[in-house]
């Protein structure tokens, strides 16, 4: 007889593939006729991996799973994320086993498109090329080690338990699921945590340079969500040496011939044929050339979409547009409500700033956090006395206390600004202080932890953090919402597949700290390398369409028409413009908190704002031409629609859970309050045509979430 116990119980699991899950499947199966994708009322087709035996007749026992009610329609068949039966624990194991092979002699007669050099692109460049494929790759940089990883800066986690702190496999697991407040796969988080063991001994072994003890073993710090000391770190450097490391092991494949990296490009269309992805158009930024390649399989390691929001961390050129072609394309939406406000940014300090910086959550370690006790308190900080000041985390989490999760965090940052206690010249911040941690640990301890970040943030705001404490504020950082795509990593389009920040799987509601590194690497060197040649064995003897297809040409001939449409609107005002007016929106309106009323305003608000834009955009200059505000007006324009979905998918879901916080659903003593009768599932957006600029209705399909090893539980920092 299989048996399990759960991580919950402090007992390792050991059920076998034929259990049972723990928790019901939590899903709704509204009434086909409903569905808004078909003016006849047919529910549309189930997506790629349907299984029929998972299809309920019954009406859903709770009917509040609607939210969005006469905004969206519904599905009624719940997508099946080809999870491995049985054992998570197990899963990805077994998983590997089932993949089909393709040998050496047969792969370079396959070719895969890789969109993105960060590091999930770049690894799974280089494996692939590696491995004897034949891979293209494309960058909007000038050299693949500019991509955004280069950003991240406290550390990479890792389920090594190289420390005697009781950290596991299980704790990892553990973790994760709970710091994304069950609204990840279990089983993915299995394979990060499973996979987060090679991945440092591999980023190791390649040049990534670790801090290191005394005695030669690699050193790690804490970061927020867990109790443990399994992040591994670079000073605050972690992002730019991994990418470093990444982008020589993918240059050397360059060199090898087996990648063909080709900068300057901008993906701005995904073609489709029968169903499946072909291939990518793609503009040249220098020429402005349209192009198009077509390959067997495309990748998509594009990023995250927090620009959305004007003012975010994110540098300026990350944005949503190759997923979010992809999603006009058929590729179904997951998640795009869930962003992670990060607690460590610089506040704006002026209405000019065009964005926020970051400052790791490493700080959280030895800085401590607080405001004064009295509103309004116009001292400096260093002429507060101690009895004065309320260290708000230590106080109302003491488990956790400054290392608590960062939607948490954000939240309790926001209460105290909102509340008047906020500090600094537009009150928008609170402290982050280092004077205990300096008088307990010495300053050279503080310079060789943080040494670089206090540089960095002495440059932007001229204080020294050293002899007065840096002011924060959350900031518009991470996506946890991307395209939905099933174990394998393929999306809802054949051929399709995502890596990194562009996907959803592995952080649910709220991303732990020092797990977007991991969660990039373990995508691009370890879980696609694996499942993409598992898809190419089935095509063998086939050949990458012609560039002379109709599908080909149709797609291309699409992209130049919006471009030219772009260039021809001949207004008076520029893309920044529009820009910055959506960020205020999303900020009001789909910000840390999120209210019905509040959201349907900037439903409205957002649509106003597109007809302006398709009607009194200036882009001066031509397509024929480096052309940059021409590159910025494409973006702002998918923004545009990206906001309305995530404004609408903030409506539809009815609950508190992690980052997407509904005031409506909260506790007595203010937590976010979750409703696993009803909100137990992904949900994933199908884009429908709208009319003139305004997309259609989307349509909510919804994958249950099970978990059988960390139960189900109220999450409780205190």
């Amino acid at each position: 007889m299989n048996t399990f116990r759960r991580i919950g119980d402090r007992i390792r699991s050991t059920f076998g593939p034929d259990s049972e899950a723990v928790s019901k499947p939590q899903t709704d199966t509204p009434d086909p006729a409903a569905a808004q994708g078909d003016p006849a009322g047919t529910p549309d087709p189930p997506a790629r991996g349907h299984d029929a035996s998972r299809d309920r007749t019954e009406p859903p026992a709770n009917h509040g799973t609607r939210g969005a009610e006469g905004f969206v329609g519904y599905a009624g068949e719940p997508l099946d994320g080809n999870i491995p039966d049985g054992d998570p624990l197990t899963a990805w194991a077994r998983r590997k086993l089932e993949y089909k092979l393709i040998s050496p002699l047969n792969r370079r007669k396959f070719k895969v498109i890789v969109v993105g050099t960060g590091l999930a692109g770049a690894g799974c460049a280089a494996a692939l090329g590696e491995l004897g494929y034949n891979v293209v790759s494309y960058t909007f940089h000038d050299a693949a080690r500019r991509a955004h990883s280069v950003a991240a800066q406290g550390g990479i986690n890792s389920a090594r338990a190289r420390k005697v702190d009781n950290d596991s496999l299980e704790r990892f697991v553990k973790d994760t699921v709970k710091g994304g407040d069950f609204r990840a796969r279990e089983a993915d988080c299995f394979r990060l945590g499973e996979e987060s063991v090679r991945v440092i001994d591999h980023m190791d072994a390649i040049g990534a340079p670790f801090a290191r003890e005394y005695g030669g073993e690699l050193r790690t710090r804490s970061f927020g969500g867990v109790q443990v000391s399994r992040t591994y770190y670079t000073r605050g450097q972690t992002g730019q040496q991994l990418q470093v490391a990444a982008s020589r092991s993918l240059q050397r494949q360059v060199g090898l011939g087996t990648v063909d990296l080709r900068t300057h490009r901008e993906v701005l269309d995904l073609i489709v044929d029968d169903g499946r992805a072909r291939g990518v158009v793609v503009r040249d930024l220098y020429s402005g050339e349209i192009e198009a390649e077509t390959a067997h399989a495309v990748v998509l390691c594009t990023g995250g979409y927090g620009n959305v929001y004007f003012r975010s961390t994110l540098a300026h050129n990350s944005n949503v547009t190759a997923a979010w072609r992809a999603h006009r394309r058929g590729a179904y939406f997951a998640s795009p409500s869930y962003i992670q406000f990060h607690p460590t940014a610089l506040p704006v300090s002026s209405h000019w700033q065009s964005k926020t910086t970051l400052m790791s959550e490493s700080l959280r370690n030895d800085g401590r956090i607080w405001v004064p006790k009295k509103s309004g308190d116009e001292r400096p900080a260093n002429q507060i006395p101690e009895d004065e000041r309320d260290y708000y985390l230590e106080r109302k989490y003491p488990s956790y206390g400054n290392l608590s999760p960062r939607d948490i965090s954000s939240r309790a940052a926001r209460e105290e600004i909102e509340a008047g206690r906020g500090v600094g010249p537009l009150r928008n911040s609170v402290y982050l202080d280092f004077r205990d941690a300096i008088g307990r640990l010495g300053r050279k301890t503080i310079e060789e932890r943080y040494g670089n970040l206090f540089e960095m943030y002495f440059d932007a705001t001229g204080e020294d953090p050293y002899t007065e404490p840096m002011r924060i504020a959350p900031g518009a950082h991470f996506a946890m919402g991307g395209l939905w795509s099933d174990y394998d990593m393929m999306t809802s389009i054949d051929g399709l597949f995502v890596g990194g920040e562009a996907g959803w799987g592995y952080h649910g509601a709220n991303r732990l700290g020092a797990n977007s590194l991991l969660s990039a690497c373990v995508d691009g060197w370890f879980t696609l390398p694996y499942s993409i040649p598992d898809f190419l064995a089935g095509h063998l003897g086939e050949a990458p369409l012609s560039l002379d297809h109709p599908a080909v040409q149709e797609t291309m001939a699409e992209v130049r028409e919006r471009t030219e449409r772009l260039l021809s609107i001949g207004g008076t005002r520029g893309a920044d413009h529009f820009h910055r007016e959506l960020g205020e929106i999303l900020y009001s309106g789909c910000g840390v908190a999120r209210t019905e009323a509040g959201l349907k305003d900037a439903l409205e608000r957002i649509r106003e704002l597109r007809g302006q834009f398709w009607s009194d955009l200036r882009v001066p200059g031509t397509g024929r031409q480096l052309n940059q505000e021409l590159e910025r007006a494409g973006r702002i324009a998918d923004y545009l629609e990206m906001a309305e979905l995530m404004c609408l998918d903030a409506l539809d879901r009815q609950e508190s859970c992690g980052a997407h916080f509904r005031e409506e659903s909260q506790t007595a003593d203010g937590e976010a309050l979750r409703d696993d009768d009803g909100w137990c599932f992904v949900s994933a957006w199908e884009h429908t045509p709208g009319r003139d600029v305004h997309p259609g209705k989307p349509v909510r399909h919804v994958e249950p979430l099970d978990f059988r090893a960390v139960p189900l539980q109220t999450r409780n920092y205190a």
